[in-house]
């Protein structure tokens, strides 16, 4: 398996306390971990349903 190329959120601070996020071509999937550690806690999902994550986030920020 190939490693993924992390990216780190644009709304981070400063440090490695942040959501990272990287996609895996040959499965489509997205995967989401906490820190720029890749062998740390990671989250696997499929497009779709990082796709309604994010909307949900968005959605909850709106209202404040």
């Amino acid at each position: 398996m190939n490693t993924p190329a992390w990216q780190k959120s644009s709304y981070c601070g400063e440090g490695e306390a942040c959501v990272h996020v990287a996609g895996e071509r040959a499965s489509g999937a997205i995967r989401l971990t906490e820190s720029g550690d890749p062998r740390g806690a990671i989250l696997t999902a499929a497009p779709a349903a990082f796709r309604d994550f994010l909307r949900a986030l968005k959605e909850e920020h709106d209202r404040g």
